[in-house]
């Protein structure tokens, strides 16, 4: 189990970990989700985030009705609350937005566990190039995303990935032990 996998972390982290702990507890989010192995994945957990960052919780759905009548049942009176069904990588896929105080709040589920979907996958990556890289590199994503970059093109383009998918192309990326 990763560090990442609970949202402990974010009791001790910056502000907006703080914040976004608060919000995820006081309206129970994770535990209305917990049947679907409920993960917070994206900029937020690697404290990367810009003022346009959400929450994005990436769940895990055996049953795709279940899922969507329990993300309906508990979120559907929120602000701007939208569901809708998308074919992404060839998998069903279930996206729900909507906001809580000041918290776009994503929940993005697959019939895929949470350990093998492109969200978490990219998060692990990217959070053990920053181990690595450290904070220069960090706050050269962060820079990036302020200039309109979304998160996996921001670390292709740092890291000199040449491909026409930088989301596939950090899937592959690899860490030099010499780094």
């Amino acid at each position: 189990m990763h560090k990442l996998d609970t949202i402990n972390y974010l009791k001790s982290g910056n502000t907006v970990q703080q914040e976004a702990y608060r919000i995820l507890t006081t309206y129970s989010v994770m535990h209305y989700l917990q049947n679907f192995t409920p993960v917070l994945a994206g900029t937020i957990p690697l404290e990367i985030n810009i003022d346009s960052s959400d929450l994005d919780i990436v769940c895990y759905w055996q049953d795709k009705e279940l899922f969507i009548n329990t993300v309906s049942h508990y979120f559907s009176l929120y602000k701007n609350f939208n569901l809708r069904e998308a074919d992404i990588n060839g998998h069903a896929s279930v996206i729900a937005n909507f906001v809580i105080e000041d918290f776009e709040i994503e929940i993005f589920g697959q019939n895929i566990p949470v350990t093998g979907q492109y969200g978490y996958r990219h998060m692990i990556i990217e959070y053990n190039i920053l181990q690595q890289k450290g904070s220069d590199f960090k706050n050269s994503i962060i820079k990036l995303k302020k200039q309109g970059y979304k998160t996996e093109p921001a670390f292709a383009l740092l890291l000199g990935l040449k491909s026409d998918n930088p989301y596939e192309a950090l899937l592959h990326y690899k860490l030099s032990k010499n780094q």
